[in-house]
């Protein structure tokens, strides 16, 4: 029962109510017996600061930031991790012990974790990642953070991707990141060992479309990963054609949960049981159908 002892988490967005974070969350919360609530906070953009400052004042003890706020939070924070510093976004903000906000990106951990159960030597590897928009630059941190020795970005618009490789230039990926044009596809599926679907193309409810037409999937190496972003539907389309080559699939379920127990272990100072917010977000979708 929420009380007035009850302690506040929340989502930031705008829109918010499609986010599958309070199912996660409030499952694990309850799984673990304690006090606290996690609530969906629409704030539209105009009122970003006003909402930061107004979280303060109510004790809210952290919170979650999606779209469209990641970015334009930053100057709001007062702590932010280098992680985040080097995506540019941040995903999860709690109070220090000095009463400041302070953020980071648990998206990068989210994306690594279901890669590091293959227990792979990724340093003689290249990643080809479809997208270089926000989503991408997570997957860019995490295939740094593997030691990928390639990791090849695709993209529609070439300006748009000099920028993107250029805001990296502080940072030690400048080595193994490379830029290309989306006619460079047929060129770079071949020597793809980890194929990452970052664009919003297969999405529901255009669940018959993919980012690559079936030609251009073919060369995809038998026994490549392929990791689409995208959780819903299950498998996508793209996740369906990489596994008819012979890939191994992973969907975004499992970064979802993984930067959301990276997010509640921060606030709790306690692991999170992602186990039970995987469970309550597979129970959600199934329902959901």
């Amino acid at each position: 029962m929420i009380t007035g002892k009850t302690k506040l988490l929340g989502v930031i967005g705008y829109p918010v109510e499609h986010s599958l974070s309070p199912v996660m969350h409030n499952a694990a919360i309850a799984h673990l017996g304690l006090d606290y609530v996690y609530l969906p906070l629409p704030v539209e953009p105009k009122d970003l600061a006003n909402a930061i400052a107004g979280f303060a004042a109510i004790n809210l003890i952290g919170f979650n930031i999606t779209i469209p706020h990641k970015q334009a939070i930053l100057p709001l924070i007062s702590e932010i991790s280098p992680t985040a510093r080097a995506i540019g976004a941040v995903n999860t903000v709690w109070r220090t012990d000095s009463g400041n906000w302070a953020g980071t990106n648990t998206d990068v951990e989210g994306f690594i974790a279901p890669l590091k159960t293959y227990n792979q030597d990724w340093s003689q590897k290249v990643a080809v990642i479809l997208g270089n928009g926000g989503a991408a630059r997570a997957v860019v941190a995490g295939c740094a953070q593997l030691g990928f020795k390639e990791i090849c970005v695709i993209g529609r618009n070439q300006e748009n991707l000099i920028k993107f490789q250029g805001s990296w230039s502080d940072s030690s990926l400048i080595d193994s990141l490379q830029v290309h044009s989306w006619e460079k596809i047929p060129q770079l599926i071949p020597h793809a060992h980890l194929l990452v679907n970052t664009t919003p193309i297969g999405m529901h409810p255009h669940t018959t479309e993919s980012p690559l037409s079936q030609a251009e999937i073919a060369d995809l190496p038998k026994n490549a990963i392929a990791y689409d972003l995208i959780y819903t539907p299950r498998p996508t389309q793209f996740l369906h054609q990489a596994q008819q080559q012979g890939a191994i699939a992973i969907d975004g379920l499992e970064m979802l949960v993984q930067q959301g127990a990276a997010a509640l272990s921060i606030w709790l100072q306690q692991p999170a049981p992602a186990d039970v917010m995987r469970q309550a977000l597979q129970n959600y979708l199934t329902n959901k159908k």
